[in-house]
């Protein structure tokens, strides 16, 4: 009797008290992180009695979950067998590095999800499965296809029978270009960019390089490194038949990101996955060389003779986009704009509506002088994109200025007459001796007038009145180790030629862009002196390194009172931030209201009101200060 009652007290089920996070764990173990497949595979695997078989020749389990999956044994769970078959087989390619068995999991997951059936037979996405099958497709298939990616079409030989996979070579087409080295970005982590975004879908997310085409690299482009971010789509039809046949054929779907729209008819309408955040920051990892801003500064020949690109598009330009030029400061570089075009490309109705170029220039030249290649790339961007007429949003262009490069934009929004000039040179332009290409440079440079195109400006960071670090011997330090373009040092020495009595002091360090901004140089308080045209919209964004505008302000680099300037429609303040504000989430969030705010002017879309409210971006951090100009 004693017997029986320890036996009885000895129940067979049990349970016992899990923290919520065990549980959670339990219950979303998979093979995608671990060495353990799911509960739900596991029941499988019992059911069918093939546990024991499973830990000591998981080929023979994998082959009898099959036949019995193509027999209908328990047919009332072929999606769970499914989702079976995807998990053993990633498990069993991971153990053995084996692309055919990374493949035959990709094959299952497919079938599993089965986008092509009715619904009644697809999974529910509330099923925790649903999203692991999605990602153990997309794994397995960047297992699969390597690295790069085979995107073209092609034969397996699997483990039980034959794949055929056709490829459409269209679509290696990308706006004229042809697209390569397909590098998945899964096998990436990306550091340095403040958020990471990504389209949540079905489909391997890649990132390829689109191939110039020959005349395209001295003129205005996509740069040769930028990578596209695009969907690697494998299709099969009737997916849950195929799989458990032995000739499988299907499809390999190559979508890029802007072309998510416009997809074939014959492909089945599912969310595709992308990474663009990841693809960009591969773009910049290989084509960033960040050494080149102290170079750039110093070099004044570094753009000089298109040996580099100077106006650089994120994407070729599609009829009704406006532009949004970005233009860094000294001893800066295009890589200091990543997050900003990073967050603002997330947002569907700016991707809509505007696009990306990038200008780089010589940032220790002479300021009038690189503001010269700024409006002559633009001009010729303009040009070669068949002008307004041919698309009025050409006509409707941004400019977006980083503290030097807010000098520059600002050059290019005046009516400047002969004001610079009589503050820099006593004698009138056509009374000096000079040749005709000198006298014509020099009066784009220094008599310049407001470019139509460009109707919006954004200084941010900007010396309008001058920066307290380009002192004089700071200038004369950093003047001496810069070389100036032939162009220049031919225009200088030109002018020192021209007449004795105007005795002119053009030592490299006074024309050099350090002087140029300083509050004692007389080009910046002659262009201080010049407001914006009043066709123009202009908004400034000034951070400070306090908690918030004041006369002793400052962001380490320009004072507060010097960035201040009346005549703007807007002016934020952002408070406790340093000079480099361009990732800063109140300046970006700025930013974005502006562009905003131009939809609104510019087309019948109406962007989501309660972003254009100022008071959210004084939530977060960002003080507006009253000027001169009235909202239109």
């Amino acid at each position: 009797m004693s017997v029986l009652l320890v036996l009885s007290g000895c129940s067979p089920v049990s349970v016992h008290r899990l923290s919520l996070l065990d549980a959670y764990r339990a219950r979303t173990r998979s093979a995608l992180e671990t060495d353990q497949f799911s509960a739900s595979t596991h029941t499988v695997l019992q059911r069918q009695n093939l546990l024991s078989v499973w830990k000591t020749q998981p080929e023979k389990a994998l082959a009898s979950l099959r036949m019995a999956t193509q027999t209908g044994f328990y047919s009332e769970d072929v999606s769970t067998q499914m989702f079976a078959l995807a998990e053993l087989n990633y498990l069993l390619a991971r153990r053995h590095h084996d692309p055919a068995l990374f493949m035959m999991a990709a094959l299952y997951a497919y079938a599993y999800l089965s986008p092509d059936a009715p619904e009644a037979e697809r999974p529910s996405p509330y099923d925790e499965h649903f999203r692991q099958a999605c990602d153990l497709y997309m794994l397995a298939l960047t297992e699969a296809l390597g690295s790069p990616a085979r995107v073209g079409s092609q034969v397996w030989t699997l483990p039980v029978g034959r794949l055929e996979l056709q490829a459409n070579p269209d679509d290696l087409n990308w706006h004229g270009h042809t697209l390569t080295d397909f590098r998945p970005t899964a096998r990436f982590a990306v550091n340095g960019l403040n958020n990471i975004y990504s389209e949540p879908g079905l489909g391997e997310p890649l990132a390829a390089i689109p191939q110039m085409n020959a005349g395209e690299t001295h003129s205005f482009q996509i740069s040769d490194k930028m990578r596209v971010p695009v969907s690697l789509f494998m299709e099969i039809d009737h997916s849950r038949e195929q799989v458990l046949s032995d000739h499988m054929v299907g499809r390999v779907v190559l979508t890029a990101s802007d072309n998510a729209t416009e997809r074939r008819e014959d492909s089945h309408q599912v969310p595709l996955q992308y990474d663009p955040t990841t693809a960009r920051a591969v773009s910049l990892s290989e084509s960033v060389d960040w050494s080149a801003e102290y170079t750039g500064f110093l070099n004044g020949r570094y753009f000089d003779n298109h040996k580099r690109l100077q106006l650089a598009a994120i994407e070729p330009h599609k009829r009704g986009r406006m532009p949004v030029v970005l233009v860094y400061g000294t001893a800066s570089s295009a890589g200091r704009w990543a997050n900003m075009i990073n967050d603002l490309l997330a947002d569907p109705e700016i991707r809509k509506h505007f696009e990306f170029w990038v200008f780089s220039y010589g940032t220790g030249n002479p300021i009038p002088y690189s503001a010269v290649q700024l409006r002559e790339s633009l001009q010729e961007a303009i040009h070669n994109l068949g002008g307004v007429q041919a698309d009025p949003a050409l006509g409707h262009i941004t400019l977006i200025g980083h503290s030097q490069g807010g000098l520059l934009s600002k050059m290019l929004v005046i009516n400047a007459e002969n004001r610079l000039w009589n503050g820099l040179i006593s004698v009138p332009l056509d009374q000096l001796n000079l040749t005709t290409r000198t006298r014509d440079l020099l009066r784009e440079a220094l008599f310049p007038s407001a470019m139509p195109e460009v109707k919006n400006v954004v200084f941010i960071s900007t010396p309008q009145h001058g920066s307290y670090l380009a002192t004089l011997s700071v200038s004369r330090f950093l003047g001496r180790m810069i070389t100036f373009p032939f162009t220049v040092t031919h225009v200088l020495n030109q002018l020192v030629q021209a007449d004795d009595a105007l005795r002119l002091d053009m030592s490299p360090w006074r024309v050099a862009s350090v002087y140029g901004m300083s509050p004692q140089s007389s080009f910046i308080q002659s262009l201080s002196a010049i407001e914006v045209s009043p066709d123009v919209e202009a908004h400034s964004i000034i951070p400070v390194t306090g908690n918030g505008p004041s006369p002793t302000a400052t962001d380490g680099v320009v004072d507060y009172e010097s960035a201040h300037v009346p005549y703007v429609n807007s002016e934020l303040v952002v408070k406790h931030s340093e000079h480099s504000t361009q990732s800063n989430p109140v300046t970006i969030a700025e930013v974005r209201r502006i562009l905003f705010q131009q939809i609104l002017e510019t087309s019948s879309d109406q962007p989501p009101s309660g972003d254009m409210a100022k008071k959210n971006i004084m939530r977060i951090g960002g003080e507006y200060v009253p000027t001169g100009r009235s909202w239109k």
